[in-house]
């Protein structure tokens, strides 16, 4: 959720966002708009999302009785078109008369405050019940994909994959509440088009199966990758007793980039103009083959340079790619590396160095990309190699100092004396915020409060609450 998501659901009052409901009937676009006002909000409090967003959890948690100010959840970005249209009055009502019943509503004083009626209950067959879609407009709407989808079948989440700048990729992720919306959307006929462009469907399945062959990656790093995709940032049902602790690691992050440490930020930034740019270590590579799998390229010139291997940059279906090195290449290494590797694909392949300004900017996004990388994996808790910091920590060191993993591009990772995997393990939605649905998937088939509810995370101070 975001920081200012955050700021105004705590500091919102009553009086600045209620608007009194009127008596008139209203339009069947309003109601239109007000259903999904309603949806929207019960998708906060729905199991697939209420233990998985953690500030909705602390929110939920904060009182024993579990009740939420309205208000707070009524200022979510989201929320406040709706807010402003219908103030809370009309939405609280329009709550209480929901036909899923997800959620009891009531007013204390003269304030509004919701809660589940049962406890969450985790979800079952969220991978099953889940596919990929690319193709869509790079300014396509949350909401026409939300409209797009439920011609198929109700969703519990249309997740947009954006790039580190925030910027849509034109794919999504898509949990459907139902089996047969899966089955609806992948066997249609004709396929799925949004406007006049085809869309690529498939299972997420196929999808994690797809991006662990085409990086060419086998055993412990494909299940790294699968997990990488399937993995939630929070998760309340996988918390132990004990609030998890808010105060960071008092341990540095430094992230060993060709040669130079570089300290990194908690939210994975580093200043630009620290990273250090190291010409001619990078090549590009063209052909007409189809696709290219990392392993093709990375195992011949991991022999050619001192066993490292290789930072690849390339996106299926083009026909060029950047492969970053450790070190300055000298015209004999371009000799060796186009002896090496003449032909992919039985195809003629030719490299060459690129120019400075695509190099510096390469170099840049290889460096914030395993910033990025080395922050989530502190915080998840991953279990890197402990190297000495001269590029090497693929994770697969002993722990015993020696930094057996080794990783592209002479990228070293450390928090401490623990290092974390490179960028190119990275998901490609790195920092990427989840986004929200608006389907609830509660319902009837939900447990009884305060029995088998995932833990509590510690309480805000707040003022008690007689139950």
């Amino acid at each position: 959720m975001a920081e200012e998501d955050v700021v105004m659901a705590v500091e919102a009052k009553n009086e600045s966002i209620e608007k009194p409901a009127q008596d008139d009937e209203l339009s069947k676009e309003d109601k239109v708009e007000l259903e999904k006002a309603v949806r929207q909000i019960e998708f906060y409090f729905a199991d697939s999302n209420l233990p998985y967003d953690k500030f909705m959890w602390t929110l939920h948690t904060k009182l024993p009785t579990h009740w939420v100010p309205l208000n707070a959840v009524a200022s979510f970005k989201r929320m406040r078109p709706y807010t402003t249209q219908f103030g809370l009055s009309r939405i609280a009502e329009a709550l209480k008369e929901s036909k899923s019943q997800l959620l009891e509503v009531e007013k204390e004083g003269e304030e509004w405050r919701v809660r589940r009626r049962e406890e969450p209950k985790e979800p079952v067959n969220v991978w099953e019940r889940s596919v990929y879609a690319k193709g869509f407009p790079v300014k396509t709407s949350q909401d026409a994909l939300e409209d797009f989808f439920q011609f198929y079948g109700a969703t519990n989440e249309v997740r947009m994959r954006r790039d580190e700048d925030k910027a849509f990729k034109g794919s999504v992720f898509v949990e459907f509440t139902e089996q047969a919306g899966v089955e609806a959307f992948l066997t249609a006929d004709p396929k799925p088009k949004f406007g006049d462009e085809e869309l690529l469907c498939m299972t997420k399945e196929e999808y994690c199966a797809m991006k662990i062959k085409e990086k060419g990656l086998t055993g412990k790093a494909a299940q790294f990758r699968k997990d990488l995709i399937v993995r939630r940032k929070f998760d309340a049902f996988r918390l132990t007793g004990s609030a998890p602790s808010s105060t960071p690691s008092s341990a540095p992050i430094v992230l060993e980039y060709l040669g130079v440490k570089l300290p990194v930020s908690s939210d994975g930034g580093i200043p630009e103009e620290d990273i250090p740019f190291v010409a001619k270590a990078t090549l590009k590579f063209s052909g007409s083959f189809d696709n290219v799998y990392f392993n093709a390229i990375k195992e011949p010139l991991k022999d050619l340079f001192e066993g490292m291997v290789p930072y690849i940059k390339y996106m299926r279906g083009e026909s060029s790619g950047l492969v970053g090195f450790h070190r300055t290449l000298q015209e004999e290494d371009l000799a060796s590396v186009k002896k090496a590797l003449a032909t992919l694909e039985d195809k003629e392949l030719t490299w060459e160095f690129v120019p400075e300004d695509v190099e510096k900017a390469f170099q840049i996004e290889r460096a914030k990309g395993s910033a990025k990388m080395l922050v989530r994996r502190a915080e998840e808790g991953g279990n890197g190699a402990r190297g000495r910091g001269r590029g090497r920590g693929r994770g697969r060191g002993r722990g015993d100092g020696r930094g057996r993993g080794r990783g592209r591009g002479g990228g070293g990772f450390s928090r401490g004396s623990r290092d974390a995997p490179p960028s190119e393990a990275a998901p490609e939605q790195t920092g990427e915020k989840r986004k929200r649905a608006v389907e609830p998937d509660g319902g009837p088939d939900v447990g009884v409060r305060g029995v088998g509810a995932p833990p509590a995370i510690k309480k805000a101070k707040s003022e008690s609450e007689t139950a």
